[in-house]
């Protein structure tokens, strides 16, 4: 019952002109001053900046543009403790082309996930002539350090090989020894000290550092998914920090884990759904003609998995849960839907090489074996960013009403009981509660939200931008995030006048 993920592969910049719409707010004077760092912080907003090759960032496979600078800078560990141990941010960057207006720092969600090779969204466009663009990898993240880790490759390898486990007595003692072996990893190979201080709390801050040692009076940042729930952090902390503020795919921070959950699981059945519909259409389809016969027909593909994988090309197979994260992976967005259709047909006839891609994609799994850091950043940061659940009761009732909102998802085995999630034994407390984001004094922002967004449902997009008094654009389509990523000209260039112009986008824009 994983929540907000950032979808990979489809950061693709797209050419676009640029169309002012709706009123105009007073630009910034040139030469504004930079804001006085907070008190004891002095030397790290006022360190250099020293770009040069990104060789040495990120894996061989995923480094950033060839056209890409690359840099680190120095961060505390404890904002409280400044003189205390530190923290290495990378950063990437691609310059202005034309007349500057300053930086767009950019980062593509997660939590977890790298951010370097966002510097090369929007390639086309103003945005790449006004602004450096800037990606970062957040404290623990990529090759930022020391590193969020827990376990090894081939850890990793067996844990995903796992079959389902019911929820009978044995079942759930059986999920929970398994996720106290985990956190004794995490903490073995990355230390309590700093799993205290990767949450959203310190990241903002880290970002108010690297707004400053770029030269930017004020931020302007772009942010997909968990990246939304960074921006309203920031702009709660540091509304005066703030030029300009996109938000696609929105968090709604006032929600609990529960309710996150939830909605989350009603998205992805509605993804599921329009997918099955529109697969319908084809004759061959692997999941019928009749969509009502979906969900049963995806299940009779899948159920067999948990106890036998399907063949593979790759050694390892496919397993149950592979397959279900192939197939969530290609639910992220309609342009994967072909690509889905591919690996249940596959499936369909005994093989699962697709929807183990997919799987791969989603969990981070590169060609030579080895694994980003995604999903243990992703498990480090929600545990200290939302409260934990250690009610069994709270965590049954949760089981129970996440089959019914995703019955494409439901295996079959609820019982009532759950075991407790992994958050609820992580080792340090968390740092964050959920509430409602209040920022005085912050300028005009914008929130975007898709209307099938399966990972962030719509309705968190309209408390997002209600509670920043921000400008909502609505994007009708099934995919998670879409400025500059879905090809839509009507969004693109609203989104675009505003980084560039502060230009705010016209009252009930819909695209």
């Amino acid at each position: 019952m994983s929540l907000v993920r950032s979808w990979r592969g489809l950061l693709v910049a797209v050419a676009l002109t640029v169309v002012a719409a709706g009123c105009t707010v007073a630009k910034e004077e040139a030469g504004q001053p930079l804001p006085a760092p907070p008190a004891g912080l002095e030397k790290f907003y006022s360190q250099t900046v020293n770009w040069g090759s990104c060789d040495d960032f990120g894996a061989p496979d995923d480094r950033p543009a060839p056209n890409t600078e690359c840099a680190r800078i120095n961060v505390p560990v404890d904002y409280t403790k400044p003189d205390g141990a530190t923290a290495s941010l990378a950063l990437a960057r691609i310059p202005a082309s034309g007349k500057r207006i300053g930086s767009l720092l950019l980062n593509p969600g997660g939590p977890g996930v790298s951010g370097l090779s966002m510097s090369g969204i929007a390639g086309k466009t103003p945005l790449a002539e006004r602004f450096d663009r800037v990606g970062f990898d957040p404290r623990g993240v990529g090759s930022s350090t020391p590193t969020i880790a827990c376990l090894t490759p081939q850890q990793n390898d067996a844990e995903r090989a796992e079959p389902p486990t019911d929820n009978t007595p044995e079942g759930i003692t059986k999920a929970e020894d398994e996720n106290r072996q985990f956190v004794g990893h995490c903490v073995e190979r990355t230390g309590t000290d700093f799993l205290s201080h990767v949450g959203t709390r310190e990241v903002v801050q880290d970002m108010d550092v690297i707004r400053a040692v770029l030269g930017d009076p004020k931020l302007s940042y772009l942010g997909y998914s968990y990246g939304t729930k960074l921006g309203s952090a920031y702009a709660e902390k540091f509304p005066n920090n703030v030029r300009a503020l996109v938000l696609d795919g929105a968090v709604d921070s006032s929600q609990d884990p529960v309710q996150e959950s939830l909605r989350q699981a009603a998205g992805f059945q509605k993804a599921f759904d329009a997918y099955a519909a529109d697969c319908a259409k084809q004759a061959e389809c692997p999941l019928g003609t009749d969509p009502s016969q979906a969900v049963a027909k995806f299940r009779a593909l899948v159920n067999p998995l948990e106890t036998k994988p399907a063949t593979t090309t790759d050694p390892r197979g496919l397993s149950y849960g592979d397959a279900i994260t192939g197939v969530q992976q290609a639910l992220y967005s309609n342009d994967f839907w072909r690509v889905l259709t591919l690996g249940l047909s596959e499936l369909r006839d005994g093989r699962g090489d697709t929807l183990l891609k997919l799987a791969d994609l989603y969990d981070g799994r590169r060609d030579d074996g080895s694994y980003d850091n995604t999903q243990e950043a992703f498990n480090a940061i929600r545990c200290v960013d939302d409260p934990r659940i250690d009610d069994r009761a709270v965590t049954g009732r949760q089981d129970a009403e996440y089959r019914k909102a995703a019955p494409f998802l439901d295996d079959g085995r609820g019982t009532g009981v759950a075991p407790l999630e992994l958050c609820a034994t992580w080792p340090v407390p968390n740092t964050s509660t959920p509430h409602k984001i209040s920022a005085p004094g912050l300028p005009k922002t914008v929130v975007v939200s898709t209307t099938e967004d399966p990972a962030t449902p719509y309705q968190a997009g309209v408390n997002l931008a209600d509670q920043l008094g921000a400008a909502l654009i609505t994007y009708q389509g099934t995919r998670h995030t879409a400025a500059l990523v879905a090809g839509n000209q009507c969004l693109d260039d609203a989104v675009i006048a505003y980084l560039t112009d502060l230009t705010i986008p016209a009252a009930g824009l819909t695209c």
